[in-house]
């Protein structure tokens, strides 16, 4: 009985001569099959009970059902269980089902993602000699794997997260893409090491403290959502974006950055961009190529549309690159109705200019009311966004449509918030004003009286936030003060969470290294921050609730990379003119010169009524503490 299994090692070990392997060729209209879904995996540091090991992994995939609702696997070896819950994109085949092994039988892989180079890998595999039993993306990252162990991961271009069991080696990698865009998270058990792509899934082990992670929860409070690598438990954390780590008898035994998006921003910060019809045409071209490999896939894609240019633009990028029977999805909200914030006559005026079919899905108070432990109970870890993110997934979902593209990052990558310029400009007066006598003591005094008229306690801190970009972001960003915090975590719990908390230093902590440009710079604290901890994250819980497939090509790390030496001259093209002006056809001058007003929801009307007195009002704070509330009550 043994033979089979020793014979398949040793033919992965040897990589046998390509002359004794049949070559499977890649048929022309090669399926893919996507694998998206969620995973649970216990290593375990000494022999157990595997009995009971197979229990709280069954209860943790039970907790992701929404990430995988059609197929469930377990698999058991020597100090490992592996859970896996698969959302089939396309028809399910039981051969690209997981835990999948290794053609060798030696490796085991648990993997969440899509792989978007992946055909282009498996040619190369298969001019190597290797052979492969399915046209899944999950069976190429195990050939890649077997042959060239983490150095592969330079190759990969998608978004991923994944753990692969060495069965002979008795150990295992896990990595995660660039962007951090699919998640991973780890605890020490009192076994070993769990590691799951839902917070809530380990804690459905059984296995895992709940104790608060004081600093993780201080962190939500200030920003809006938990900084990584942090949770919001004391004994979980993230696997940070870009980064492997090698797992053995349980425990953690090397970790490192293999990518680090930071550098795109640090790298550019010296370099002279070409002159601005090469910037644009290099731009174009770069987005062209994202987008393309973001459209691998054998159903339709449909496309988040706002009146905005992100969606915009690639709705009509996405025609370019040959997308066919294209649908725009509009969440729309009758307490917005006629006014700015009203999105859809804008993406309807987008949807009849390129052609596409459109679907404006509206959002009522009721619904909302109702909805609302659903999205608590989905919601991961305490965020204050995602809800309009969950409703577009959810809209989507009623289409049929199960693959669906969104223009986060735009803002990030072409410089698209105001704060581009305002915050730069501010820093700059405020150095300058400050060298003038008497006005740093006059500052303070208006900055005082309007934290308690518009009783945002961070005012109090513009004088010395402003003096410094990190220290103005936060300002710009920042949900609460510092002060705050006792009222809402306790006294101690607050202090022990703020020593030596000061703005500047939180925010390089967070990002790194930040270029002498400060555009360059706030385009790596927003990417590195906003969009790593917030807009991600919201992004994967609140689509995968409705077992939909969100694609991001606008946060791409070769788009990134490509683009990287032209950044410093994106502001000679306000208004994120390159993507606009990417597509075939440009989108309408009407939409390009609209002025921004963010993906907003109604949220403070709909529930101002249960923060107090009839009328009383209801900010982002207030729906912090909602959040929290329905968290720790263990929605």
């Amino acid at each position: 009985m043994l033979r089979g299994p020793m014979r398949r090692l040793t033919g992965c070990l040897r990589r046998e001569s390509a002359t004794l392997l049949e070559k499977q060729a890649i048929p022309s209209c090669l399926r893919v099959h996507s694998q998206m879904c969620g995973f649970i995996v216990s290593l375990m540091s000494r022999p157990g009970d595997a009995s009971l090991e197979r229990v709280g992994i069954e209860a943790g995939c039970g907790r992701m059902m929404p990430r995988g609702p059609d197929a469930q696997g377990i698999w058991q070896g020597k100090g490992v269980t592996v859970g896996h819950r698969r959302l089939a994109i396309l028809d399910l085949d039981s051969r690209a089902a997981q835990p999948m092994h290794s053609t060798c039988g030696r490796y085991v892989i648990a993997y969440n993602g899509e792989i978007y180079n992946f055909r282009d890998l498996r040619t190369q595999r298969e001019a190597a000699g290797d052979t492969f039993r399915t046209t899944s993306d999950t069976e190429v990252l195990l050939a890649l794997f077997a042959a060239e162990g983490e150095a592969m991961l330079l190759k990969l271009r998608g978004m991923f997260a994944f753990v692969i069991w060495d069965q002979m080696a008795q150990r295992a990698f896990a990595a995660r893409d660039p962007y951090g865009i699919k998640p991973l998270y780890y605890a020490y058990s009192g076994q070993g090491l769990l590691l799951g792509s839902q917070v809530k899934a380990l804690l459905a082990t059984g296995a895992v403290s709940r104790e608060p992670d004081l600093q993780g929860q201080a962190g939500f409070w200030l920003l809006g959502s938990v900084p990584e690598p942090r949770t919001w438990y004391r004994d979980i954390r993230a696997l940070p974006s870009g980064h492997c780590m090698w797992i053995e008898q349980g425990r953690i035994t090397s970790s490192r950055q293999y990518w680090d998006i930071g550098d795109a921003w640090r790298m550019s910060d010296v370099s002279t961009p070409p002159d601005d019809g090469e910037v644009r045409d290099r731009v174009r071209d770069a987005l062209r190529d994202s987008v393309a490999h973001h459209l691998v896939a054998d159903v339709p894609v449909g496309v988040f549309l706002s009146g905005g240019i992100d969606s915009g633009a690639l709705a009509g990028l996405m025609l370019d690159a040959g997308s066919r029977d294209l649908e725009g999805i509009t969440i729309a909200y009758d307490e917005y109705l006629g006014s700015s914030q009203d999105e859809s006559p804008v993406a309807a005026r987008i949807a009849a200019f390129y052609g596409i079919r459109h679907h404006v899905r509206r959002v009522r108070r009721e619904e909302f009311l109702a909805d609302l432990p659903r999205i608590f109970n989905a919601m991961d870890q305490p965020s204050i966004d995602g809800i309009n993110t969950w409703y577009a997934s959810k809209a989507v979902a009623e289409r049929g449509i199960k693959v669906v593209v969104s223009g986060v990052g735009g803002d990030e990558l072409f410089q698209g918030y105001d704060s581009f310029r305002k915050l730069p400009q501010l820093v700059s007066r405020w150095r300058q004003g400050s060298r003038i006598p008497g006005v740093s003591a006059t500052a303070r005094v208006a900055f005082g009286l309007q934290a308690r008229l518009s009783g945002k306690s961070r005012w109090r801190h513009a004088p010395d936030w402003a003096s410094t970009l990190p220290g103005a972001w936060w300002l710009r960003r920042s949900l609460h003060g510092p002060e705050d915090l006792a009222a809402l975590m306790g006294k101690e719990e607050a202090e022990f969470a703020l020593i030596g908390f000061n703005a500047d230093a939180w925010t390089r902590q967070m990002s790194g290294p930040l270029p002498i440009d400060a555009r360059l710079a706030l385009g790596q604290i927003e990417s590195t921050t906003y969009l790593r901890n917030q807009l991600l994250r919201d992004g994967d819980w609140a689509s995968m609730d409705h077992s939909v497939e969100l694609r991001t090509p606008l946060v791409d790390a070769r788009l990134l990379a490509d683009v990287q030496a032209l950044m410093p001259a994106f502001h000679h093209f306000p208004g994120k003119r390159l993507l606009a002006e990417a597509p075939l056809r440009p989108l309408p001058r009407e939409v390009i010169e609209r002025e921004k007003t963010g993906f907003g929801i109604p949220i403070g009307r709909w529930l101002a009524g249960r923060v107090g007195e009839a009328g009383a009002t209801f900010d982002g704070r207030s729906w912090a503490r909602e959040v929290v509330a329905a968290i720790d009550h263990g929605a």
